[in-house]
C-alpha cells in the first residue's frame, strides 16, 4: 500500500530506458491489453512514472535525494526515450528482477522486490498494455543530479543477492482461493510492504511475506517520508473488520477513519479502480496475518499536559471533531477509537494538527474535506498538549506525544 513519491518512487525512477534489441511487438488482444491495463492499477505504475500536470508515464517526477535528485523516467512505448525497444524478456528482467537492459542494476527502492511476485501471464498482460495500450511519446529522460561514485550501480547486484528471492507467488493450498488472491496483490504488484514493513540497516525490507522466520516484521509499521506507515497487524488495527479495510482502499475513508499522506496518493492511483472482489481478497488477507502488538504506556488522563490539551481542543477542534470526539460520519473523522490516534508512534497525528490534510478524491468520494495546519498558530508544547488529549481520551489509551517530537517533526516538514 505504496507511494509515495519518496525513495519508493526513486527507483522507480531509475527504469533508466536504454536501447535493447529491436524487436517487432506483435498485436495484442483488446482483452489482454486491457488486462494489462487493471494491473498496472494495482501496481500504481503511473505514480511514480508521471510528473505533476505531466502526461501518464511520460516520466520526468524529480525526487530529491540525500545524494542528490533523479528523475522518473519515459515507460512510454517511444522507442527512443521510452521502452519501446523492449523485448518481453528485457521487460521482465527489469521489473521483476530490478535490471535495465544492458546490466544495469536499478535502486532497490523501485519495489521490485515485490514484483518478482507477479506471474508470467500478469506480465505479459503487462507489456501488452504498455506496448500497445499506452501512447507513444519523445519526452527524453533527464539524468540523475548525482555525482559520481553514487553514481555506481554494480554493488546493487550484491544487495540483490542478499536480500530479494527469485520466486514468483505460489498458492498455499491450506489457504482460500480469496486468501491467496489477497496474498497475492499485497505481496506482489500492491507492493504494501515496500512502506508498511521496517527496513534493515541496508535498505532492505526486513520480510517480503508473513512466512518465513521474520514474518512477524511484515507489514508491521514502518517511518516513510515523515509518515509513519501504519503497522496493519499493530494494536490499533485490532477492531478493524475486513469490510472496513475494503472500504478504506476503495473510498479513502471510513465511518471514522481517514487515509493520511502518500497512502491517499494509493487510494487515488491505485485501489479506487480494483475490482471489489480484488479489495476483499487483500482485507481478508490482511486480517489474517497474526497480531504484531506494542506496549504503551497511556496518557493520564489527569494530567497537566492533557489538561491544556483540553482547552486547546475546545478553541481549535471541537467545532468539527464534536465534544464527544465522534466528528460526523463521513464527513469530519472521529477521533474516538481512531486508528491513527491510537497508534503507538504520535507520529502522524502531530504531522496533521502542524500541516493540516486534505480527505482523497475518489468516484466513491467526490468531495474533499480540508483541515487547516496549526503550525503558525500553535506552538510545540500546544500541539504535544493537544495531541496528548485526543490519544487520552474517549477510551483512546495511547502515550503521551511531546513537545521534543513536535519540534523535530516541524523541522523536517514546514519550510519557512
Amino acid at each position: 500500500m505504496t507511494q509515495f513519491k519518496g525513495w519508493r518512487a526513486a527507483l522507480a525512477a531509475s527504469l533508466v530506458a536504454q536501447c535493447g534489441l529491436a524487436v517487432a511487438v506483435g498485436k495484442f488482444s483488446d482483452q489482454e491489453v486491457q488486462r494489462g491495463a487493471y494491473l498496472a492499477r494495482a501496481g500504481d505504475c503511473v505514480a511514480c512514472h508521471t510528473a505533476p500536470g505531466g502526461k501518464p508515464f511520460v516520466g520526468g517526477l524529480k525526487m530529491d535525494m540525500p545524494i542528490g535528485a533523479i528523475y522518473s523516467t519515459n515507460i512510454t512505448p517511444d522507442k527512443t526515450h521510452g521502452i519501446g525497444n523492449y523485448t518481453f524478456e528485457q521487460f521482465d528482467r527489469a521489473v521483476r528482477h530490478g535490471v535495465a537492459p544492458g546490466g544495469k542494476h536499478l535502486y532497490p527502492a523501485m519495489p521490485y522486490p515485490s514484483y518478482v511476485r507477479v506471474n508470467q501471464a500478469d506480465m505479459k498482460a503487462l507489456y501488452a498494455y504498455f506496448m500497445q495500450g499506452v501512447p507513444p511519446d519523445p519526452t527524453p529522460n533527464r539524468k540523475p543530479d548525482m555525482v559520481w561514485p553514487m553514481t555506481i550501480r554494480w554493488p546493487l547486484a550484491i544487495w540483490n543477492w542478499m536480500f530479494v528471492r527469485d520466486t514468483t507467488f505460489t498458492p498455499d493450498p491450506k489457504q482460500s482461493a480469496q486468501w491467496n488472491r489477497g496474498a497475492y496483490l499485497v505481496e506482489g504488484l500492491g507492493h504494501c510492504g515496500s512502506c508498511h514493513t521496517p527496513r534493515g540497516l541496508f535498505f532492505q525490507e526486513k520480510a517480503l511475506s508473513s512466512r518465513g522466520p521474520n514474518g512477524d516484521f511484515y507489514l508491521s509499521g514502518s517511518q516513510v517520508e515523515h509518515w509513519f506507515a501504519t503497522n496493519l497487524r499493530g494494536n490499533c488495527m485490532q477492531k478493524w473488520t475486513a469490510g472496513d479495510i475494503a472500504e478504506l482502499l476503495q473510498t479513502g475513508k471510513t465511518a471514522n477513519f481517514t487515509a493520511l499522506g502518500s497512502m491517499t496518493e494509493v487510494i487515488s492511483h491505485s485501489t479506487q479502480h480494483l475490482k471489489p472482489d480484488d479489495l476483499q481478497a487483500m482485507a481478508v488477507y490482511i486480517k489474517s496475518l497474526k497480531p504484531v502488538l506494542t506496549q504503551q504506556t497511556p496518557a493520564s488522563k489527569d494530567s497537566a499536559t492533557v489538561q491544556r490539551g483540553a482547552a486547546v481542543y475546545n478553541q481549535h477542534c471541537v467545532a468539527c471533531h464534536q465534544a464527544n470526539g465522534q466528528g460526523l460520519a463521513q464527513v469530519f473523522p472521529g477521533l474516538a477509537k481512531n486508528a491513527t490516534v491510537q497508534c503507538s508512534d504520535p507520529n502522524n497525528s502531530i504531522r496533521v494538527v502542524l500541516a493540516g490534510g486534505s480527505t482523497v478524491v475518489t468516484e466513491k468520494a467526490p468531495a474533499p474535506m480540508v483541515m487547516p495546519p496549526f503550525a503558525q498558530s500553535l506552538n510545540d508544547q500546544q500541539v504535544a498538549d493537544v495531541v496528548t488529549y485526543i490519544r487520552a481520551t474517549w477510551g483512546n489509551g495511547a502515550s503521551a506525544a511531546t513537545p521534543e517530537q513536535v519540534r523535530a517533526l516541524r523541522k523536517a516538514i514546514i519550510k519557512d
